[in-house]
Parts: C-alpha cells; sequence; structure tokens
C-alpha cells in the first residue's frame, strides 16, 4: 500500500516591505512521505518570497514535483492556465530547468544543501541559454534553522526587507538571507 501525504497548515502574515506585498494567506501543504520539514520549509518559504499582492492575474500555488515530474514545487498560473512561474526547491538538473523555462515566462530554484556550490558549478554553465532561470541558495544553516519551525500548523510572520527574510512562530525566530547565484 502506498503512503499518503501528510497534511500541514500555515497561517502566514506576510510583510515584504521589497516587494511592496502585504498579506495574510492560508496554505494547505501535501508533504510527500520522502518530504523532510526542511524541504517544505523552503517551499513555504519560497512562497512567502513570491506571492502576489493580489490575484488579478492568477495565484500562486503549490504543485506535486515529488508526485508527478511535469510540476514545480510551487507555480503561478495566469487565468488561461499559462505557466508564469515557475518554482523548484532542491538542486533539479540542467534538463528540467531548461524543460521549465521554455514552459515558464520565469523560473526560479531555491537551492538549501551544503553541496549547493558543487552542484551550481556542474550546472551554471548548462543553462546561460535561458536568460529566465533565477537560482538562489539559502546557507544550510539557515534552512536547518527554519526546519525546526515545522509543525502541523503553524502561524508564520514573514518579514523581507533588504533582501533579508525573518520567519517568526512567536516563539523562535529565524533569519534567511538569499544569496542570487546568477543574473
Amino acid at each position: 500500500m502506498a503512503l499518503k501525504a501528510t497534511i500541514h497548515k500555515a497561517q502566514l502574515q506576510i510583510a515584504d516591505m521589497d516587494r511592496g506585498v502585504y498579506a495574510d494567506h492560508v496554505v494547505t501543504i501535501a508533504r510527500h512521505p520522502s518530504e523532510a520539514d526542511e524541504r517544505m520549509m523552503i517551499r513555504v518559504l519560497a512562497f512567502a518570497l513570491n506571492v502576489l499582492g493580489d490575484d488579478n492575474a492568477g495565484q500562486l500555488e503549490f504543485a506535486k514535483d515529488l508526485w508527478d515530474v511535469d510540476e514545480a514545487a510551487l507555480w503561478h498560473k495566469d487565468y488561461t492556465e499559462a505557466i508564469q512561474h515557475w518554482i523548484d526547491v532542491g538542486q533539479p538538473d540542467d534538463k528540467r530547468l531548461m524543460r521549465a523555462a521554455g514552459r515558464a515566462e520565469r523560473v526560479s530554484v531555491y537551492s538549501f544543501s551544503s553541496s549547493t556550490p558543487v552542484w551550481w558549478k556542474g550546472l551554471q554553465s548548462k543553462i546561460t541559454r535561458a536568460d529566465n532561470i533565477a537560482v538562489w541558495q539559502i546557507e544550510a544553516e539557515q534552512s536547518q534553522a527554519l526546519a525546526r519551525l515545522a509543525e502541523r500548523t503553524v502561524q508564520l510572520q514573514v518579514t523581507v526587507q533588504d533582501g533579508t527574510v525573518w520567519l517568526s512562530t512567536g516563539k523562535e525566530s529565524v533569519e534567511i538571507t538569499p544569496k542570487r547565484l546568477n543574473g
């Protein structure tokens, strides 16, 4: 019998001063049996950093990347179902990224492993022909601290200012500074 996803719920209070986005979002995350807290929380972070200020151009949604290789971790589709923004987490290969770059207006990757520099060195030259891919590194210590905030139901205050992100549950806070590796 196949294992089922574990459902997590997060209430996000987002104050993104860099983009002028201030909103509350309640998100439901289906956590694949093979997914660790760290990866799930990086998906939540990616949502907070990329959610739109309004729904006029569609919505940012959690997708089924671990169940379906043709889907992103998150994506923003407009109302015609065209993919505006494809977001992956982890260390996808160049073929996946180039396919995504052909399907979406923008592609973002959030890598969070201590092996990110090695992965990036091998990938960097293979994606140069796609100018719509942005690759971000979350330091391993920061992503591990973020993983400690994971709960089945969590309330997170997310504040973004000058490229730094603060996430707080009220009891514990984590500071994350995503580093752009290209562009």
